[in-house]
């Protein structure tokens, strides 16, 4: 349940790594009251805290591993709001001492707290992470120093008591880093053997046997990609979850684990509780919200505000590309884009990945439907200048919209399918790349065109002059569910032999294409033609005809309410096309 809750780690990984350092002047009505220590980076205050950022480096002594102190060096350079430079460790050199018991420290001397607030180097330079870092150098001290007061009375049964009374020391030190999802997989990886982000990690550097003046607490590293998206579906800030996880890393190195028992956890829980209500911070405790996004699992996404302050923009993508198809995926059962799918296929824009249309539709039909969105021209997702693969990948147009494939269906085989449509009465509609063809008018030919935004048919007199004409991509069978299932499917698999082929998109059409058609074809050779490799796409689909895209793409996602054979194809199933899975699918994965 709680599989995003911190862990502590010991001994420590390494974090060795290039900090963008913060800037040391404290804009607060505090500042003028502080007093540096000559010797030390240290701020002594009733709530003290460090003004300068920091990284982490392993060193050995007595075959363990120990924070190390860091100086702060390299070119500077002058930016608004501070200034920055590379940050290098050096390690703390410690003398040798007889072991002796620690004295209580002097009442009238202030514990000293060292705080280093860390931002790593692969975040973007975002001003509201800058301003959150700047707002933890305050918060954190407050929040250490009422969670050092708690410890006094704690009457806790499952709490590791290593850590009691911090009266006895000189110093504490404590380092926060904020990084991205990356960054804390590969130490999920390294100290876990677990391969995936998680919101927050605890790492204790304290070794009571040591008994140093200086109590190393550790570093409590937070990823921002997933406190961003904490805080959206939890609706508070990036600042408040954050804090929340802030909170709930800080009690693990004090020695509360909600992983022991249901007792420990109860009484980690309350801990959390009591100290974001002590500190005024927004939100519930990391371990009640995991509860509570359990419940919530099912709520519909149309209610999910993606618009709150905790934002996506901090999600590195990880594809360069969606390839996604049309009906029954983007297209919910009334052939629209629903509103929170538009929203979706935006923020997957914005964040600069490219979404590519890949489907039986034709070109000016998808262009038709995303321009009711207002996602259609240059800058929307559909247009005449973008890429995409249409009519089952046998039109597929690249850079600047330019046709760089093409498969006609055989012309024995489109005769013979014009000639069974007009002896049974079943109608029939030619693709014939922006157009649309027929023998006679039918009312689901008709359907094509007001429901699937396809061009209108045109009514050709004849067989002979509609194969005069031009070429043919494919032909589509319009008839029930049943008449599809029991006659035409089984009669035209057999008729056609290798010849072509025949795939279904929806349960009331029987498309006939040629042999080895498919939309995996045509993206193979769309991603040819750009330069991608299939490991950088992810792919969101629902048919048959998705199956070969699906398991192309480093990732498929089949909807739920997709056909058998595109579910199994896909390494993942979502909500269905009525439930926004597509969209819901771009937020749970592409980021």
């Amino acid at each position: 349940m709680l599989s995003l809750l911190c862990r502590t780690l010991h001994p420590p990984p390494p974090l060795a790594m290039a900090a963008r350092v913060l800037p040391r002047a404290l804009h607060s009505a505090h500042a003028s009251a502080m007093a540096f220590s000559a010797n030390s980076h240290f701020l002594t205050l009733p709530l003290p805290t460090v003004a300068h950022v920091s990284f982490a480096k392993s060193s050995s002594i007595f075959g363990r591993k120990f924070h190390n102190g860091l100086s702060c060096t390299g070119d500077r350079k002058w930016s608004v709001g501070g200034w920055y430079g590379k940050v290098f460790a050096s390690q703390r050199d410690y003398r040798k001492f007889r072991k002796r018991p620690l004295k209580k420290r002097d009442k009238e001397k202030e514990l000293e707290l060292s705080v280093k607030i860390c931002i790593e180097e692969q975040l973007p330079d975002d001003p509201e992470i800058l301003d959150i870092a700047e707002m933890l150098r305050l918060n954190v001290p407050m929040a250490m120093k009422l969670a050092f007061d708690n410890l006094k009375d704690s009457e806790y049964q499952t709490r590791d008591r290593v850590i009691n009374d911090v009266g006895c020391f000189e110093t504490v030190e404590l380092s926060v880093l904020l990084c991205n999802d990356e960054f804390i997989r590969e130490l999920n990886k390294d100290w876990r053997d677990e391969d995936h982000p998680t919101d927050v990690l605890s790492m204790s550097q304290h070794i009571p046997e040591l008994e140093l003046p200086i109590l190393m607490l550790g570093d409590i590293v937070i990823s921002v990609e997933t406190a961003a998206r904490q805080a959206e579906e939890r609706g508070h800030s990036l600042l408040d979850e954050i804090r929340i996880l802030l909170v709930h890393g800080l009690l693990h190195l004090l020695g509360f684990d909600h992983e022991l028992s249901d007792e420990a956890e109860a009484e980690m829980e309350k801990e959390e509780e009591i100290l974001l209500k002590s500190l005024g911070w927004k939100g519930k405790g990391l371990i009640q919200s995991a509860y509570d996004a359990e419940d919530a699992d099912s709520r519909p996404l149309e209610n999910i505000d993606r618009k709150k302050e905790g934002s996506l923009r901090f999600y590195r993508p990880k594809f360069s590309y969606i390839f996604c198809d049309m009906d029954g995926t983007l297209l919910n059962s009334k052939s629209q884009i629903s509103s929170a799918t538009v929203e979706a296929l935006r923020e997957a824009t914005s964040r600069g990945v490219k979404v590519v249309i890949a489907t039986g539709k034709t070109r000016p039909a998808v262009i038709t439907l995303f321009k009711s969105v207002g996602l259609a021209g240059k800058d929307g997702i559909a247009s005449e200048v973008s890429p995409g693969v249409f009519v089952q990948g046998l039109l597929v147009y690249g850079r600047q919209g330019r046709e760089i494939s093409r498969r006609n269906l055989d012309l024995n085989v489109c005769k013979e399918a014009f000639l069974y449509s007009l002896e049974h009465k079943v109608p029939l509609i030619a693709f014939s790349e922006d157009r649309c063809l027929t023998l006679f008018h039918h009312p689901l030919v008709d359907s094509l065109h007001t429901i699937y935004n396809e061009p209108k048919a045109e009514i050709i007199p004849s067989v002979d002059q509609l194969l005069a004409r031009t070429d043919i991509q494919k032909v589509i069978f319009l008839d029930t569910v049943e008449g599809v299932n029991t006659t035409l499917r089984p009669y035209w698999a057999e008729a056609i032999g290798d010849n072509a082929s025949v795939v279904q998109a929806c349960p009331d059409m029987l498309e006939i294409v040629p042999p080895g058609t498919s939309k995996g074809s045509g993206v193979k050779i769309l991603l040819d033609h750009l330069g991608v490799s299939p490991k950088e796409i992810m792919a969101i689909g629902d048919g048959e005809n998705d199956v070969e895209m699906l398991e192309l793409a480093s990732l498929g996602v089949a909807l739920s309410n997709g056909s058998e054979k595109a579910k199994a194809a896909a390494d993942v199933i979502g909500a269905s096309n009525d439930d926004n899975g597509a969209a819901d699918a771009i937020y749970r994965y592409a980021f």
